[in-house]
């Protein structure tokens, strides 16, 4: 019963992110939602009391693959100096976001509404923490700065990029211009820190 029930879980979370792409929140019922996901409407609501629980589910879904990106990054610059670190947790931030714009930019009009934003908040401490864990260890590279102002900065700087990128570029940036991106908000980052 656990698999099948987790598969239930899985197709009524998928089939919400597509209509929600596709056809926008106000289009996505819990009707609609059960039909694309191949499942009766009183099945949907064993698992989910509204539409907005299913449209929640979807961005704790979106959250935890970009966490699973960041954290993982996190990792691996631990050793690194300054700029490459900077440089790598540039290009992941750039990434995570296109992992599915389309998706990405319904969620970032959605959140709100959804009351997620504990959620998202959570994960924004998860990052800052891991930032500046990082940061303290890279002191002696770094100017005379506060490590806590620091820290919102460079994560402020960084996501703002990333989520700009995605949100007003055309659907497919061309490599070379994300290469450009990353480079810019690189120097741009690492001047600030030293």
């Amino acid at each position: 019963m656990q698999a099948r029930s987790r598969a239930t879980v899985d197709a009524l979370v998928e089939a919400t992110a597509r209509i929600l792409v596709r056809e926008g929140f106000e289009k996505a019922s819990t009707n609609r939602i059960a039909e694309i996901a191949g499942v009766s409407v009183g099945s949907l609501y064993q698992y989910f009391p509204s539409k907005e629980a299913l449209v929640a589910a979807v961005i704790d879904r979106h959250n935890e693959e970009i966490m699973g990106i960041v954290r993982t990054a996190l990792a691996e610059v631990a050793d690194l100096p300054i700029d490459k670190a900077v440089r790598k947790l540039v290009t992941v931030a750039i990434e995570a976001h296109r992992i599915d714009p389309k998706l990405h930019r319904v969620l970032a009009e959605q959140i709100p509404r959804t009351g997620q934003l504990k959620d998202v908040e959570a994960f924004n401490r998860e990052v800052h923490d891991l930032v500046r864990t990082y940061l303290e260890s890279r002191r002696k590279e770094m100017r005379k700065i506060d490590l806590d102002v620091a820290t919102f900065v460079c994560v402020s700087s960084i996501e703002a990029v990333a989520h700009n990128t995605v949100l007003n570029g055309p659907e497919i940036l061309s490599e070379k211009m994300v290469r450009t991106l990353v480079d810019e908000t690189t120097r741009m980052v690492v001047g600030y820190l030293r």
